[in-house]
């Protein structure tokens, strides 16, 4: 196994992605904040959501009784719901939340198997190399899709957070997690890539393509790509938000190793 990650500020107080791996998963966290003058209902600020949502998700998945992707949210968030504590109004659609990236080795008996199992809310991205050598990308565009297009208005993104028709994250509601993107792939070496928006921004905003994406994290690493994400930002501009978001790249193989990269920043071999 090898992973290699960074996680980078953008222009916030502080950094609210957490990235995580352990012996056969990995994931990516997105904490995103209610806007400014809106009640959350909440004492608590997202950095402290995002690290116990982490926590959560490391404690599920590190349990003896392998559970699915969506029981492992689903505790996760039933975690970090009780972490709380009865100052928060948990009925809230504003309080903090969180995307999720997450994918797993599906064989846990095979060391070096191929077949993984990925879990997506929100707008973070996995990506996975198939036979053939092609690239695909699985995200929840969910949020995309709202009615009337747009810009949102910020009732109209209030009243279809987590609700039927609308678009989920992981926050209070434990039934987000029965709503994620998941599926079983068999990856090429067991290898794949774990992005926030912050770094899809360059197909998002820049017209990269996926495959793009994946070749340039596999030559040159997570490092890089963050810094090529930042670089296109201060050339370009962003056609919304803010110029510099917080970006977090994984990249790693539960399979054949995949190749470090030059300067071996952040790599992990396990």
């Amino acid at each position: 196994m090898r992973i290699e990650y960074v996680s980078r500020q953008g222009q916030g107080l502080v950094n609210e992605d957490r990235v995580a791996s352990g012996v056969d998963w990995a994931f990516v966290l997105d904490g995103a904040t209610a806007p400014a003058g809106v009640d959350s209902g909440c004492r608590h600020g997202v950095a402290w959501l995002v690290d116990r949502l982490a926590a959560g998700l490391a404690a599920e998945l590190g349990a003896a009784c392998r559970a699915s992707l969506t029981d492992v949210l689903a505790g996760a968030i039933e975690r970090t719901r009780a972490a709380h504590g009865g100052a928060c109004d948990l009925d809230n659609p504003d309080s903090p939340s969180s995307t999720v990236a997450l994918v797993r080795r599906a064989d846990r008996e095979v060391p070096a198997g191929d077949r993984l199992e990925y879990l997506v809310l929100a707008d973070s991205t996995v990506l996975f190399e198939l036979d053939g050598g092609r690239v695909t990308a699985v995200t929840d565009d969910r949020l995309d899709h709202l009615p009337g297009g747009r810009p949102y208005s910020r009732e109209l993104v209030r009243a279809h957070r987590n609700a039927p028709g609308g678009f989920w994250v992981a926050a209070t509601r434990v039934e987000a997690a029965h709503e994620a993107r998941t599926g079983t792939v068999a990856a090429e070496g067991g290898r794949f890539a774990l992005l926030t928006d912050g770094c899809s921004r360059l197909v998002e905003y820049y017209g990269h393509s996926w495959e793009q994406v994946w070749l340039h994290l596999h030559r040159k690493g997570a490092e890089s790509l963050v810094s090529r994400v930042r670089a296109e930002e201060r050339r370009r501009g962003v056609p919304r938000g803010k110029l510099h978001d917080d970006a977090t790249a994984l990249v790693g193989a539960f399979g054949a190793p995949v190749d470090p990269p030059s300067d071996g920043r952040h790599a992990t071999d396990r």
